[in-house]
């Protein structure tokens, strides 16, 4: 079981965005980029061309939900999409606020505390 179904289960607390039947986004803990989110289907599936047509359109449906409120949200030039899905073993998409290319890199990572992480979420929800 990957550590993101424990997050889909409530074994493991996340800072929540959005959530419906099938996908659920919240907050990377380990961000790139104040705002990095990350957008998982439910089902635990490994590979991120292995879901099946109508999840992944579903997948990419949200996601483009939630970059939108994450816009409205965050300070930035752009949304960044990225999928690697080397680190963790679920199918998931990267939604990170862009003001340069150098927060793609996935080297350079900012540091928010619990209250930060807190009333980040808060707000892009109150975007959605």
């Amino acid at each position: 079981m990957s550590i993101f179904t424990k997050i889909v289960k409530g074994e493991i607390p996340c800072y929540k965005i959005a959530e419906d039947e099938n996908f659920l986004a919240f907050l990377d803990v380990n961000p790139n980029a104040k705002g990095h989110t990350l957008c998982i289907p439910k089902k635990e599936i490994d590979k991120f061309f292995e879901i099946d047509d109508d999840l992944y359109v579903g997948l990419m449906l949200f996601s483009k939900k939630v970059a939108i409120a994450l816009e409205k949200t965050i300070p930035c030039k752009r949304i960044g999409i990225a999928v690697i899905g080397l680190e963790v073993p679920h199918a998931h998409v990267h939604l990170i606020p862009l003001n340069d290319m150098d927060e793609m890199r996935f080297q350079n990572k900012v540091s928010l505390s619990k209250e930060e992480f807190e009333a980040l979420a808060q707000n892009i929800q109150n975007n959605l």
